[in-house]
């Protein structure tokens, strides 16, 4: 097999979490095909990943590298949706459009399509997302332990449709908001949506004074 990115990338998990030190899987394979990274900072990916690139470059296997984390067992993202005010701030982060929702309405995860790789949470200005532990297995076919080459594929596939349209976004012609117009909207939304929030849960019960 040549040394290849594709090659490489056909060894990663994508779940583009960035904890490799990259934003992507893709360019964390172009690093690895051109000698600036090395093969052993996937933690999602474990001694899967390691073993299979290790082939791959015919060098011996070698441990994850702990400062890029450490291997852990799947999760999945979880809002709780009466917390969740509508920012969209989750949706923007989420590498292969796990979540679903509109402005100021509830977001809710597709439980089938999260890969786990908590970029959500940090996005979230309420803290209503949690990650839970996924207990499905895949297939005995897949690399991974963890996740299924059916859903590896597809989160690749996610991945790249998402880039298409935000570049496609990013070509098209400019709004008359400014940036700085467009992030006190953002930043008045969610005060409002907090308040909303804020105020159902100290509404008292109905039928009760």
């Amino acid at each position: 097999m040549s040394l290849t990115p594709e090659a490489i990338d056909a060894c990663l998990p994508q779940t583009q979490c960035t904890r490799c030190g990259y934003p992507r899987c893709r360019v964390y394979s172009q690093a690895i095909a051109a000698g600036a990274a090395d093969f052993n900072q996937c933690p999602p990916g474990g001694e899967a990943t390691l073993d299979a690139l290790a082939q791959l470059l015919n060098t011996h296997p070698k441990p994850l590298n702990p400062a890029f984390g450490t291997q852990s067992a799947r999760q999945r993202a979880s809002i709780n949706e009466p917390a969740c005010i509508g920012c969209r701030k989750c949706i923007d982060v989420c590498p292969v459009d796990a979540i679903v929702g509109a402005r100021q309405q509830m977001h809710s995860v597709l439980d089938a399509e999260c890969n786990g790789c908590a970029l959500c949470l940090p996005a979230c200005p309420v803290d209503c997302i949690t990650l839970l532990p996924y207990t499905s297995r895949p297939a005995s076919d897949s690399l991974w332990p963890d996740y299924a080459q059916a859903e590896v594929d597809r989160w690749r596939t996610r991945t790249q449709a998402r880039r298409a349209r935000l570049r496609k976004l990013a070509k098209a012609p400019a709004t008359l908001e400014t940036p700085d117009q467009a992030r006190a909207r953002r930043r008045s939304e969610i005060r409002a949506a907090v308040a909303r929030v804020r105020t159902k849960k100290i509404a008292p019960p109905r039928g009760r004074a």
